[in-house]
C-alpha cells in the first residue's frame, strides 16, 4: 500500500510550490512506486466544513508535509489558521512531519508563523528554500530518509534487513548449536558451543535492533519459504536435452540454505554416472563420479547463496542428459564481468551476511575462488570448462560425459539415466556406497558429496541400523572414533532384489 502524503492546506502563497510538488513525485520513479498526494484543492465541492475535511485528511495520510512562509492565513473564530490547526493535529496523531520554511529572514512574517516556525523548530528539523529548485531535492532527500527508516526501502543488503512478521521464536536454537559446532571444527569459530542462541546471531550481525534478519531466517528458521516463498530449489531431470514434459524427475526442495544445499546435490549426484571399482590395488575401492561432486555442490551453493531474494523466481538445478543447469535469479555486481569469473577475482557476496556462515562452515569460501576451482577441477578429470552466461539470471552449465567414471576406476557403472518418477533415496545410495568395503561416516559424506556429516545422514544411518540392512564393525563400541559401517545380508539382498527390479526399489 502506498504511502500518502498531505501537503498543507490551500494557502495562495504556495500554489505553484504544492503543485511542483504534485508532479515531481507522481513523475519520479522511485518516489511515485510508495507515494500518494493529495492536495486540499483536488477536493470535490461537498457538504462539508473546509476545516473538517483537511483535518479528516490528515487523520488519514502517513506524511505531513507542511510549507511555511510570510502568511499566516485565515483564521478561524479561535484565531487559528488551517496551516496551524494541521499542524498541531499531526503533532497529536505522532504523524511524520516535514517542513520547509521559505526563505532564510524571518523578520517579514505574520507573528503568528513566526510563532508557528519556532515552534516546529523546537520539534524537529525545518529545512529552508527559496525556490522550487531548492525544495524538490531536499524534499526527495527526506521522503528516501523516511522510507529507509520505515524500512520500506532497502537501502543495506537484503539479507541484513529485518524480515517482516518474524520472531524469534521462528528460529530453531538447535540448528543454532549445531552450526556453531561444524563452524569451530570446520573455521574455528570461537564462540563455543554452548553459547546462548541470541549472542551467536549477535555475533554474526543476524539480528536488526534485536530482530531477525532474512539472513537469520534463511539460515536457522523453522520454515523459511514461510517468509521467503521463493527461496526453495526446484530441482529437474530430463532424459534429452530439452525441457520437456512428462518430467520425469521432479522435486520442489524447502528448508534452510544448508538443506537446500544438500538436498540438491543429493538430487543431482542420485542421477549421474557412478562407478565403483575393485580393491585390486588397496583396501578401499575407487569411487568416482562422473562430474566432481565439489563441482556440482560449488554450482548449487553460489545459486543459493549469491541469487537475487527479491525476486519471486527459484534457482533452479535441471539435469540434461548432455549437461547440468544451475540457474539462479540473480545478477553479477557491477565490478564483475563473465570473463573476470573465469580469472583470480574478488569476493563480492550479494548476501554478505548469509554468505559469512556458509564460509565458516565450508560450503564456499570466502576469497571468490570458487569458479576457479570449478574451472580447475573440470579440467583435470578431462571435463570441458563450466560455461557461465546471463540471460534473464545468472546460470552455470556444466558438460556431462558419462562414461568417464567408468573409464578412470574400472568396475561396475551406475546407469546414468534411470527411469523412474523419484530420485533415487539416500537409504539405497548409502547402501550401494557399502558394497566395496566398510566405512565412516566421514567416509560416507565425503562419497556422497556433503562437506559435512549431515543430520540427514546420522537420521538415515540410524534408519538402517534399525532395519538391520547395514552394522556396526565394532558392535561394542558404537561411539568410538574407528567405527564404521558394512551392509548386512539384508543389506545385500535388497540391492539385489533392486537390481533384478531394474533399478527399482
Amino acid at each position: 500500500m502506498k504511502q500518502r502524503i498531505f501537503i498543507s492546506s490551500a494557502q495562495k502563497e504556495f500554489a505553484e510550490e504544492r503543485q511542483a510538488i504534485k508532479a515531481y513525485l507522481l513523475g519520479d520513479a522511485l518516489l511515485s512506486r510508495f507515494f500518494e498526494v493529495f492536495l486540499f484543492e483536488d477536493l470535490p465541492a461537498s457538504d462539508r466544513r473546509a476545516d473538517a475535511a483537511y483535518l479528516d485528511e490528515v487523520r488519514r495520510c502517513d506524511v505531513y508535509l507542511a510549507l511555511l512562509g510570510n502568511e499566516y492565513g485565515r483564521e478561524d473564530a479561535e484565531g487559528l489558521s488551517s496551516t496551524q490547526r494541521e499542524f498541531d493535529e499531526a503533532t497529536r496523531l505522532g504523524k511524520t512531519r516535514i517542513v520547509f520554511v521559505k526563505g532564510t529572514d524571518d523578520t517579514g512574517r505574520h507573528p503568528k508563523m513566526r510563532d508557528l516556525i519556532t515552534a516546529a523548530g523546537a520539534q524537529l528539523i525545518r529545512r529552508r528554500f527559496t525556490t522550487v529548485a531548492e525544495l524538490t531535492p531536499s524534499m526527495y532527500a527526506s521522503l528516501v530518509d523516511y522510507l529507509a527508516v520505515k524500512e520500506l526501502l532497502r537501502v543495506g543488503p537484503f539479507d541484513a534487513a529485518v524480515c517482516p512478521d518474524a520472531g524469534m521464536d521462528d528460529l530453531s536454537a538447535d540448528r543454532i548449536r549445531r552450526f556453531v559446532g561444524i563452524a569451530r571444527r570446520a573455521r574455528g569459530f570461537p564462540l563455543p558451543e554452548d553459547t546462548a542462541p541470541v549472542h551467536v546471531l549477535q555475533h554474526l550481525n543476524l539480528l536488526n535492533k534485536g530482530r531477525p534478519t532474512h539472513a537469520a531466517i534463511l539460515l536457522f528458521g523453522y520454515t523459511p519459504q514461510r517468509f521467503l516463498i521463493s527461496s526453495e530449489i526446484k530441482c529437474a531431470h530430463f532424459h534429452g536435452t530439452e525441457v520437456r514434459k512428462p518430467i520425469p524427475s521432479y522435486q520442489v526442495y524447502k528448508g534452510t540454505t544448508f538443506d537446500l544445499v544438500d538436498q540438491a546435490v543429493d538430487f543431482v549426484l542420485s542421477k549421474i554416472s557412478l562407478a565403483v571399482g575393485t580393491r585390486e590395488h588397496g583396501t578401499q575401492a575407487p569411487v568416482e563420479y562422473e562430474m566432481p561432486p565439489e563441482v556440482v555442490r560449488e554450482a548449487i551453493v553460489n545459486a543459493v547463496a549469491h541469487r537475487d531474494y527479491t525476486s519471486n523466481g527459484s534457482v533452479q538445478v535441471m539435469l540434461f542428459s548432455d549437461r547440468l543447469e544451475v540457474w539462479n535469479p540473480g545478477t553479477l555486481p557491477p565490478s564483475l564481468t563473465l570473463e573476470k569469473l573465469r580469472h583470480p577475482h574478488g569476493s563480492v557476496p550479494g548476501n554478505p551476511l548469509l554468505a559469512e556462515p556458509l564460509y565458516l562452515t565450508k560450503y564456499i569460501e570466502r576469497m571468490g575462488t570458487g569458479t576457479g576451482d570449478m574451472i580447475e577441477r573440470c579440467k583435470n578429470v578431462g571435463l570441458a570448462e563450466p560455461e557461465f552466461s546471463l540471460t534473464d539470471g545468472f546460470v552455470t552449465t556444466i558438460r556431462r560425459k558419462p562414461g568417464r567414471a567408468f573409464e578412470v576406476v574400472g568396475g561396475i557403472a551406475q546407469p546414468e539415466s534411470r527411469p523412474e518418477s523419484q530420485p533415487e533415496s539416500l537409504e539405497i545410495r548409502i547402501l550401494r556406497h557399502l558394497t566395496a568395503s566398510p566405512l565412516s561416516k566421514a567416509e560416507l559424506s565425503a562419497r556422497l558429496g556433503q562437506k559435512e556429516i549431515s543430520g540427514q545422514l546420522n537420521k538415515v544411518i540410524r534408519v538402517l541400523l534399525g532395519d538391520q540392512t547395514i552394522e556396526y564393525t565394532l558392535p561394542d563400541k558404537p561411539n568410538s572414533r574407528l567405527q564404521k559401517y558394512r551392509l548386512t545380508a539384508k543389506g545385500n539382498a535388497l540391492l539385489a532384489t533392486i537390481a533384478q527390479n531394474g533399478g527399482q526399489a
